[in-house]
Formats: C-alpha cells, structure tokens, sequence
C-alpha cells in the first residue's frame, strides 16, 4: 500500500484534476469509456483512495469520508456530461453523413446501349433471311485447308505468308485465326444440302494496323448462294437489293473488274451512296464473283450442273457509310458514348 496516496486534500484534489483533464481529453464515446475505466475503475487512484477509508481513524471518517465522496462526485458528473456531449456530436455528425438532399436531382441510372456493330449486322442478317436465306456460322479459329486451299489460294498466295495472317503454334498444326468467313462458305456446301443461299457474318483476324481505316479484328458478311443456272445478273440483283435496303431507293451498285481466288470471274463492287455526307458518290464496298470451278469440286459440287455466286463486305465499312463514321478505332475502343450516338437500341 506504500504507492497508494494517504488521504489528503492535496491527493483528492490532484486525482480529481487528472480525472477531468482526461475527460475532457476524449475525442469520442470510445476513448472517453477507457478514461472512465482508468480513473474511476477498480484500479484508480480515487478508488484507492476510498479504500484506504478503514484505515482512517473513526474521529476522521466523517471528514475523510466527505472529502473523497465529493471528488468522486465531481468526477461522475464530469463524466456523465463529457459522455452526453460527445455522444450527441457523434449523432449529428451520423447524421450529417446520412442526410438527404431532398430538393436535389434525383440520380439516374445510365441506360445501355447496343453496339452499333452488333445492331447493323443483325439488320443485314435479317435482311437476308427475309429473302429466305439461311445464317452460317463456323469456328474463328479454322485449319488451313478451310481458310486456303478449299478456296483455291496457291501455296505461294501471299495471304499465307505470317506477315498477313495469323498463325497458330505451332505453325505445323496449320491453324489459322480465320482472315475471311469464306471457310464458313466450304463448310456449308460440304455440310449442307443443294441448293445453298447463306450468309455467313463473324468476326476475322487480320496482321493490319490499328489505325483510323483499318483493324486487326474486324467483322465480315459474306453471302454464298449455289444452285442451278445461278449467273452474275443474279449476284447484281442482290447487291442491288442490299444496297436500296441499308441506303435508300436510291442506292446501287456497280462492279469493277478484279482477281480473287475463289471466284471467276471475279469483281470489286461499289456502292452509289445517295445521301452521302458531302454529296453523292461511288465508293468501294466489297468483293464478288461467281464461285470458282474450283473451288465447288473441293466441296464436292459438279461445276457441270451447279453453278454459284459469293460476295464480301466489311459490317464497319457499312457502319462507316451509313452514319458518317470517322474514325474505325471507335468502333473497336468500347467507349459506351460512341454506342449512345446510335440510340438506345434494346
């Protein structure tokens, strides 16, 4: 009991003052409840203080009794108001964190929209399954044979070079990420029956730049049609009816003399584009032709008996046409504010 302060004014005083000072002291409910346990707990010094009152003589009780009494008192209230005030400025605060302006505009949630790319390529596809046209689909990922040899490439074609295509590891497997939807087209006259009208629409990969008109990843829709007495004025009765469905009566096509592979004769078609931005024009589309001989008896096809037409285009050049699109890159980046242009197409 050596540390314990004997009874005195001076001692009760000096227990008290440290008592408030450590009240006030505390910036909230929390600290002040450790406060609390330190100088009126058990092990405080009032505490001690009070206990060593057996000690007192019986003449002093009264006195002694009064003394310590009064402190504790004192640093009970100075306490319970401590408590009360911090407990009240923490309500306010909560409060003030949780209030609700009531006469401020009420937040929205930012309504989605379609990408533009997907939306075109759906009108395209339901344009020609409205003719009675079937969709093929096929893997992006495609073995060499489907991407060029069924389609008449040579082995030297410059397509097959890593420059221009990308290839698989190990390039001995001889896969390819698809540079066409044309391996669809094979697909479907190996899997399907005579006659065949499709459209095969995908996504294909390209070694091209990232630029302003060009993409390594890019979207196709290639059409196919193989059937009896098919000749190029059906292939120009279609690209005709594509072209008044996406840009107006108005709209038409010519074809331009060309070299493909795969078809023969072969040609580049161009688009009238009444309603051009900056006046009509003639601009390049696509790629057609009638289906190389060659490339029927790859699917099994007699080019004695059946004859057909296949055509290409580029669903971001179509995008790039039809609204005046600037810029490819903003196609591909994912910015939701180039898809808000278009509408909130559901």
């Amino acid at each position: 009991m050596s540390d314990i302060p004997a009874i005195t004014p001076e001692a009760v005083e000096a227990a008290v003052a440290e008592a408030l000072a450590a009240a006030d002291a505390a910036p909230d409910t929390a600290e002040l409840k450790r406060a609390r346990a330190a100088h009126q707990g058990e092990g405080s010094v009032l505490a001690a203080l009070n206990a060593q009152m057996r000690h007192v003589p019986k003449e002093h009780k009264a006195e002694f009794g009064k003394l310590v009494g009064q402190a504790r008192g004192r640093v009970n209230q100075a306490f319970a108001a401590r408590e009360q005030a911090l407990a009240a400025a923490e309500v306010a605060a909560r409060l003030e964190a949780e209030r609700i302006d009531i006469t401020a505009v009420a937040p929205r949630t930012r309504t989605g929209a379609r990408h533009p790319l997907a939306v075109m390529q759906e009108q395209i596809s339901d344009l020609f399954v409205g003719m009675g046209w079937e969709i093929a689909e096929g893997p992006e990922l495609e073995h060499e044979w489907f991407n060029f040899d069924a389609l008449n490439f040579d082995e030297d074609h410059p397509a097959r070079q890593l420059q221009d295509t990308f290839f698989v590891d190990p390039v001995q497997r001889h896969l390819v990420m698809r540079t066409h939807t044309s391996p669809v087209q094979v697909r479907s006259m190996l899997d399907r029956d005579l006659p065949i009208y499709v459209l095969c629409p995908g996504r294909v990969y390209r070694t091209d730049e990232f630029d302003a008109t060009h993409l390594p990843v890019f979207t196709q829709a290639e059409g196919l049609v193989v059937d009896k007495g098919i000749t190029m004025a059906h292939l120009k009765g279609t690209l005709d009816h594509l072209a008044k469905q996406l840009f107006g009566a108005e709209a038409k096509t010519r074809l331009r003399t060309n070299y493909f592979p795969f078809t023969e004769p072969s040609a580049e078609f161009d688009l009238w584009h009444p309603t051009f931005k900056g006046g009509a024009r003639w601009i390049e589309w696509g790629g057609c032709g009638m289906v190389n001989p060659n490339v029927l008896r790859a699917a099994g096809i007699d080019p004695e008996v059946y004859s057909g037409f296949a055509f290409g285009i580029g669903i971001e050049r179509a995008l790039m046409f039809r609204s005046d699109v600037q810029d490819m890159r903003d196609m591909a980046e994912g910015d939701v504010r180039f898809s808000e242009q278009f509408g909130m197409v559901v």
